[in-house]
């Protein structure tokens, strides 16, 4: 089968080289101009350069942050260790409890290094994660990250997400001209179409307002500001279910456990040295009552006959223990709207399903790419020029955020079981292939792992198990009826990856070259991006 992948990465390589040699041609005639927008505007000052009007100002916060969750608190280190003022305001600063966020990709892992935040998994009982096995119908296949090229520290983590937050937020504190305060953002001040700042209640119940040149809102998926500067489209395709299982090992150590069970899949990971965390997917908009015992007998009779033996006794467990708690997965492209003085970013600005643990690498790579277009940056006071010019990271972030947030999407729906038989081939195929090893199981995996996030290789292997389940389907002979369900696979998987794919920007996934915005980045950033 490898054969088979790197003949359709040739194969849709061909055709994007095809497009852009097209695109190229079309576009040398704005060569000089696009050129000179390779750099940052006049107007806003390069480090070094001097400054025009704003020298003789007096000047506060540089940066105001609205949220120190993952993304805040890691944002706030990041700008504050390049000397910007940070002013962050938190609603709650307590440890945050939360049955998702516990999962960092290796992938993830190495953009913490790049912040230089590797320390804050360290002291939280976090546990090394190596890959993953899936389980289907009493087999499992087990799938290695592909960690030969980095260092041995180099892996997936796991843990509670509140201890690494809470680490987070003290690593960001340990910076002097970074201040982060308990209080809740009401409102975005604006003046003329530009955002100047928020007026927040303290926790003390004073109305306050904090003013800077440049707003980052990252208050999470329940975001009450993202309506401003975005068009958001929220789906639920399902709830997580959360369980947490004490004193028990896993099968295989060190590894996430998927399990393709029915209606949809089944987690497990461990998120400290005793702790497993359980978390049962259950698609629709409605769960079972956990107040009336709905959901325990929903766990016990359906749930608990089709997870690991080696787990029965610890769930069961955690079910009679009672402290059962839900959450719906939400997913949400970005669509944002360019506004002067404002920036969305982590949940509050894009999420997908998190079946694959992919919200933190995103957030992380967002953070690396925002951080590479404002260093050079010395005043960020000229909104406009700030805003046209920051329209580059909704470019450069696409092909890494759009890769992992469409794996997610498609795996959820290849991953559930359902009525057409055709849609459980490709379930049955994805998890054959898998089961291949080489290529067919390290490309699929270096996907979801965030360690090789290119949109061309998604669309290969996705392709790929398509025609898998197709050459399955037809041996040892093509009978009419599994020629017909061969094409249902085929077109299902089309329905499936495709509007997704759109929904996150065919232009820039595939082609973020052909995009203005793209060369409003220093030049350094924008040949450096993978796509």
């Amino acid at each position: 089968m490898s054969a088979t992948v790197m003949l359709l990465e040739y194969f849709f390589g061909g055709i994007i080289v095809s497009l852009l040699g097209l695109l190229i041609l079309l576009r040398s005639r704005e060569k000089i101009k696009i050129g000179n927008a390779g750099a940052p505007s006049k107007s806003l000052q390069v480090a070094g350069a001097g400054m025009e009007d704003y020298g003789s100002l007096e000047r506060g916060d540089d940066v105001i942050i609205v949220g120190a969750g993952v993304a805040g608190s890691a944002l706030a280190y990041t700008l504050g260790m390049d000397g910007r003022r940070i002013h962050v305001i938190e609603r709650d600063l307590t440890e945050p409890d939360r049955i998702v966020g516990e999962l960092l990709q290796p992938g993830g892992y190495l953009k913490l290094i790049e912040l230089g935040l590797e320390d804050c998994v360290e002291e939280i009982d976090a546990q090394r994660v190596d890959g993953y096995v899936l389980f289907k119908d009493g087999q499992s296949t087990k799938l290695s990250y592909p960690l030969e090229k980095y260092g041995p520290h180099v892996a997936g983590r796991s843990f509670h997400n509140g201890r690494f937050i809470q680490r987070m937020r003290k690593k960001a504190q340990s910076l002097p001209n970074v201040q982060i305060e308990e209080g809740t953002v009401t409102s975005m001040l604006e003046e003329k179409g530009i955002v100047k700042g928020v007026t927040y209640r303290s926790k003390f119940g004073e109305e306050l307002t904090a003013r800077a040149p440049l707003t980052i809102v990252c208050d999470g998926c329940f975001s009450n500001l993202r309506r401003s500067l975005c068009s958001p489209k929220v789906e639920v395709p399902s709830y997580f279910v959360g369980l947490v299982l004490e004193n028990c090992q896993l099968p295989f150590s060190n590894h996430g456990h998927v399990v393709l069970a029915d209606p949809s899949p089944i987690l497990f990971y461990p998120i400290s040295s005793t702790e497993i965390r359980c978390l049962v997917d259950i698609p629709g908009q409605r769960v079972p009552s956990i107040a009336n015992g709905e959901m325990a007998n929903y766990l016990k009779t359906v749930v608990s006959t089709q997870i690991p033996s080696q787990l029965h006794d610890s769930f069961v467990a955690a079910v009679n223990k009672g402290k059962i708690r839900t959450m719906p997965n939400r997913s949400m492209p970005a669509s944002p709207h360019p506004t002067p003085g404002a920036l969305l970013m982590g949940d509050a600005f894009n999420m997908r399903h998190p079946l694959t643990g992919g919200g933190m690498t995103v957030a992380l790579s967002d953070i690396v790419v925002l951080n590479n277009l404002l260093k050079p940056l010395d005043d960020l006071h000229d909104a406009s020029a700030l805003c046209k010019y920051l329209e580059s990271f909704y470019t450069l972030r696409k092909p890494v955020a759009s890769t992992i947030n469409t794996l997610a999407g498609a795996l959820y729906k290849v991953f559930s079981s359902s009525p057409d038989q055709a849609r459980n081939e490709m379930r049955q195929a994805c998890f054959d292939y898998l089961s291949l090893g080489g290529t067919c199981s390290s490309g699929p995996v270096a996907l979801l792992s965030g360690l090789n996030p290119r949109p061309l290789s998604l669309v290969a292997h996705f392709f790929a198990v398509a025609i898998f389940g197709v050459g399955r389907l037809m041996f040892p002979f093509p009978s009419p009826k599994r020629m017909w369900i061969g094409a249902r696979l085929i077109t299902g998987a089309c329905d499936i990856i495709f509007p997704i794919i759109k929904a996150e920007g065919v232009r820039q996934m595939f082609f973020p070259v052909t995009v203005p915005a793209y060369y409003r980045a220093p030049r350094t950033l924008y040949h450096s991006s993978n796509f």
